[in-house]
């Protein structure tokens, strides 16, 4: 199916009221590629007809399949492999010194754009590798995505070989994982730390509580400097004092004002928030 650029307009209009993500008329050959099967599967002959038809009577079915179609999936083990070094060697020994002295062993963490589950599943072999007796503490990670099938495939734990190879560590890998159906298995005692859960980034996280870290890697590239902005900040607000917020390699908070302090560590650079910043305070201290 042939697309226009008042198909590309439609197309980016709604993706980016349904989840944040901007489109310019350079991605013609995106909708083609991620859209033209669906277009013709709803019997729609324009891009323009699909997205009235998912407009129409708020057809929720019909929107998840467009998220799901266009968003990107693109991760893998350890990714970029310096951010879990800060949090091995730096974040959560500073997270564990914290809550000793605060007389208690509770840690939450939240992977906000986790696709089909590596950097949340990354993130739980780093905590039980660092934290000492591991079975006293009460440690929890929340895992979100916007695509349905990613939290799917997420939730079941099993990865094909090829997956696997991409980052996986081999000592990491026999320790925690299975061999399952040509693939592998992550053991229950490390999925039993993971709880999974469609979220749209652009929707309130009040309900969700706080955290000790946050992860946000590698989606809000792809947002207007507003809404982008915007996310960032009810992140922050979501974080204990002192906190950790952890973004992609090339996603800089220099342009977000006062609310982040930058910190450094193993290469790579993370945020606390900035407790004075009016719109961060006041702070749940752990």
């Amino acid at each position: 199916m042939q697309v226009t650029a008042e198909d590309i307009n439609y197309v980016a209009r709604l993706v980016g009221e349904l989840c944040g993500v901007v489109l310019d008329s350079s991605k013609g050959y995106l909708v083609e590629s991620r859209l033209g099967q669906l277009a013709v599967d709803e019997g729609c002959q324009t891009y323009r007809e699909l997205c009235q038809r998912a407009r129409a009577g708020s057809n929720k079915a019909l929107q998840q399949k467009i998220i799901d179609a266009i968003t990107t999936q693109e991760t893998l083990f350890f990714r970029d492999n310096s951010p879990y070094e800060a949090l091995q060697h730096k974040i959560l020994p500073d997270l564990i010194d914290i809550c000793n002295r605060a007389g208690h062993k509770r840690m939450r963490l939240w992977s906000a754009a986790s696709s089909t589950g590596q950097e949340a599943y990354s993130m739980a072999m780093i905590i039980r590798e660092t934290l000492p007796n591991f079975s006293q503490w009460n440690v929890s990670i929340l895992a979100t995505d916007i695509c349905e099938t990613a939290i799917a495939t997420a939730s079941r734990g099993w990865y094909a070989a090829h997956e696997i190879d991409r980052g996986m560590r081999a000592s990491l890998l026999a320790k925690h994982f299975t061999a399952k159906d040509k693939g592998w298995q992550i053991n229950d005692e490390l999925r039993a730390m993971v709880s999974f859960q469609r979220r749209n980034l652009l929707q309130s996280f009040n309900e969700l509580g706080m955290f000790d870290v946050i992860l946000c890697r590698n989606v809000a590239i792809y947002f207007d400097p507003k809404p982008r902005r915007d996310l960032f900040i009810r992140l922050a607000q979501r974080l204990t004092a002192p906190g950790v917020l952890m973004t992609g390699a090339s996603e800089s908070l220099l342009d977000v004002g006062p609310n982040f302090l930058p910190q450094c560590h193993c290469r790579t650079t993370y945020y606390q928030p900035n407790c004075s910043a009016p719109t961060l305070a006041p702070r749940l201290v752990r």
